[in-house]
């Protein structure tokens, strides 16, 4: 491809969620632009496949997508126009617990307070400022994390409660219905729930629930980066997959080139083309706990134990909040816990296209230790169990990934981290290095947009929006 004689505005390294958004911010001004993707199709860490059972489409990597909906990038491209449908559970969230009961998040936030019973009020004194400032929010929240606010007095106030671990945003409820539900949208920080800032991602994901829900797409996760791809290519913009790029000679003449990959990717790539030192930076970028994967085809729902589950597109099995928290701070220890927290997405409850008639599927996956090399599908079998007594009894086909597997699907996710790095100390605020200018590189013409810049993972295309506008605004002004 080096030998590529046209020149390009931009080449943009990586297809996945935030490289095609930066690219389709750079084509919507006008610039030249092509994507190059090692993978046989767009996608990155948001893809779809057959794992299971013929007919049975299981998503890969994400397959909830709370920022999604919520994103400003997202939303100014237009996915729905481009065939993206969003389906809504009836409940985005519930958190089981023993004995049959559980807490349930819904997108109405009266609906929520009145079953949370004696801690509805406490519950509604901390979300209720945040979703009458959700769009404020959002402005800041989802930009650069060191920058200066559009909307001040309204992220000062969600900051306030933000910047607390989130065992204290906990003591808030008197009951464990409310506590568990807030630990378990603070465990997708995968960090200790003592950690200063844990109840900033707890916050925002029970927000997002609240405002524009926790949707699946139709179809599967697949349908939204080839929604980005479409838009692209609309724009006169050109993919090329199956295409590893190893050295900047790699890629076809250009004036600008933004790498959808982890920091350390970037160091090897760019070589000498960036000062020794800021390679020794990025190759110091520290990668967080990892994820295991479990896909299973049902041959019914789940026979959830709690009623209220079946309603929930998503379901958090972790027990009591200090439940959770034990198990987060094992997993950040490299210690694999006896009950992990594991994540639930039963899509095919609410979207039939997902799997044949009488065949459900179900994405579970739990936060274990980075570059887990043991056998965690028991740990998460007996979760479920737990909760769903008799679930074993239709798994009708089964498909696993561990953290070393993740890494060879998408080598973003090193280690199985699939976040974009961790959030633990500075590296909350200032990613991949110390720098007020987290896409820039030394060189003018290399910038970062994956989730190793803020603000962070998940999909939501921020990072490559971000980078972008700054790319406009510097080198292609």
């Amino acid at each position: 491809m080096s030998g590529t004689s046209t020149r390009y505005d931009a080449v943009v390294v990586g297809a996945g969620p935030n490289g095609l958004v930066a690219a389709c911010v750079l084509a919507a001004a006008g610039r030249s632009v092509m994507v190059v993707e090692a993978g046989p199709t767009v996608g990155g860490g948001c893809r779809s496949a057959e794992l299971t059972v013929p007919g049975a489409i299981h998503d890969v990597c994400a397959a909830v997508f709370a920022l999604a909906a919520a994103s400003p990038a997202l939303t100014d491209i237009g996915l729905e126009r481009l065939g993206v449908e969003w389906v809504h559970p009836d409940a985005p969230l519930a958190h089981p617990l023993d004995g049959g009961r559980a807490a349930v998040l819904h997108r109405d936030l009266d609906t929520t307070v009145a079953g949370l019973g004696a801690d509805g009020a406490a519950w509604r004194r901390l979300m209720e400022p945040g979703v009458r400032a959700w769009d404020h929010l959002l402005d800041d929240v989802l930009g650069p994390m060191v920058s200066v606010p559009r909307h001040p007095v309204d992220l000062a106030r969600f900051g306030r409660r933000a910047v607390a671990p989130a065992t204290r945003t906990v003591r808030r409820f008197a009951n464990d219905e409310a506590a568990a539900l807030f630990a378990g949208c603070a465990a997708h920080a995968f960090l200790p729930l003592s950690a200063p800032f844990t109840s900033a991602f707890g916050l925002l994901l029970a927000l997002a629930g609240h405002t524009v829900g926790w949707p699946v797409a139709r179809g599967g996760a697949q349908t939204v980066p080839d929604a980005l791809a479409r838009r692209l290519t609309e724009l006169g913009g050109e993919i090329r997959v199956g295409t590893r790029v190893t050295r900047l000679g790699d890629l076809p003449p250009h004036r600008v080139a933004l790498f959808d990959t982890d920091p350390g990717q970037l160091a090897t790539i760019a070589g000498d083309a960036l000062p020794s030192r800021y390679r020794r930076a990025l190759t110091r970028f520290r990668h967080g706990p990892a994820a295991y994967k479990l896909d299973l085809a049902l041959d019914g729902p789940i026979p959830w134990a709690a009623d209220e589950c079946h309603a929930a597109g998503t379901v958090h099995l972790g027990g009591t909040a200090a439940e959770i928290a034990a198990a987060e701070a094992d997993i950040s220890a490299g210690r694999m816990p006896e009950r992990p927290f594991v994540l639930v997405v039963q899509p095919s409850r609410f979207d039939a296209s997902r799997a044949p008639e009488g065949v459900h599927t179900v994405w579970t996956y739990a936060h274990v230790p980075h570059g887990y090399d043991g056998d965690a599908s028991a740990a998460i079998e007996r979760q479920l169990e737990r909760f769903a007594p008799g679930v074993r009894d239709r798994i009708i086909g089964r498909h696993e990934m561990r953290p070393n597997d993740f890494a060879d699907y998408n080598p973003n996710d090193i280690g199985g981290d699939i976040a974009g790095g961790a959030h633990d100390g500075m590296q909350l605020l200032f990613r991949p290095t110390r720098s007020l200018r987290a896409y820039a590189t030394p060189n003018p013409a290399i910038w970062l947009c994956s989730a190793s810049t803020p603000p962070g993972g998940g999909v939501h295309g921020m990072s490559g929006a971000n980078a972008a506008s700054r790319v406009l605004a510097g080198p292609l002004r």
